[in-house]
């Protein structure tokens, strides 16, 4: 088995090679073939959290020119696993594509940005996580319309890669450019990383219990949203509704710890 495994890798390691340092198209074009499942796999992941109206063909299409992206600036010189870094792109080009085509209308981003306020601001003040009653009565709304309110902006507690992040247009900079290198990684980096992973583990250990069942079985089992539905015995929709909060929540975390950075 473990021979195969090797087989497979030398094999695969060849094709970058090729393609890379030789510019064979060939390579290149069994490259995408053997990755094109990591599409699928991003394009399912995310469809189930995102309103009827989008297309499942568009998502796709955004995922194959993230795909190919990756490919294309992947270095198969430093020993990483090619497929992670191509989750990533082809996520980042999903949701880059479905931005530039106005799929979240202004109005729900503007919800989106209040429901993160009210999560912040009741955080700091009751020091925990407040309730969805809390939430709604801050925002003067009825529970049943919170709920509503956090489907209707599940695509907007998404954050593409390749967003841009910084003040002025010197210091923007992408997002996975914060992404740790794992062989060149300077000391303040990993301090702040360390500083980062323990935030979030105690944030996501606050969670309400089904959230953070959610986060788990989402970020950690990677399983899809309709999986997960299965395992907890809820809708699709219900589970929608809960990784958003989670979302809301760890955004409000990471708010407060970066305003700490300053």
């Amino acid at each position: 088995m473990a021979q195969a495994i090797n087989r497979t890798k030398t094999k695969e390691f060849d094709k970058w090679v090729a393609w890379k340092e030789e510019g064979n198209r060939q390579a290149e074009t069994e490259l995408i073939e053997q990755f094109i499942p990591l599409v699928y796999k991003v394009v399912n992941r995310l469809a189930i959290g995102l309103p009827n109206i989008v297309d499942k063909d568009d998502l796709i299409s955004y995922g194959r020119f993230g795909l190919l992206d990756a490919i294309n600036k992947f270095d198969h010189t430093r020993g990483l696993k090619f497929e992670t870094y191509a989750m990533w792109r082809i996520r980042g080009a999903i949701i880059d594509g479905l931005r530039e085509n106005d799929w979240i209308p202004r109005t729900i981003r503007d919800k989106a940005k209040k429901i993160e306020e009210a999560y912040t601001v009741l955080e700091q003040k009751l020091l925990r996580s407040p309730t969805d009653r809390e939430v709604s009565e801050y925002l003067g709304i009825s529970e049943q319309e919170l709920r509503q309110v956090i489907y209707d902006t599940s695509l907007a507690s998404m954050v593409s890669i390749d967003e841009t992040v910084g003040e002025d247009d010197e210091q923007k900079t992408a997002r996975h450019s914060y992404i740790i290198d794992e062989l060149t990684q300077r000391p303040e980096s990993a301090a702040e990383a360390k500083s980062l992973k323990e935030v979030l583990t105690r944030t996501i250990d606050k969670l309400p219990e089904k959230e953070r069942i959610v986060v788990s079985l989402f970020y950690f089992e990677e399983l899809s949203l309709s999986e997960i539905a299965e395992v907890m015995k809820l809708s699709p929709s219900r589970i929608s509704q809960l990784h958003s909060k989670a979302i809301f929540r760890l955004r409000s975390a990471l708010t407060r710890w970066k305003s700490q950075l300053l």
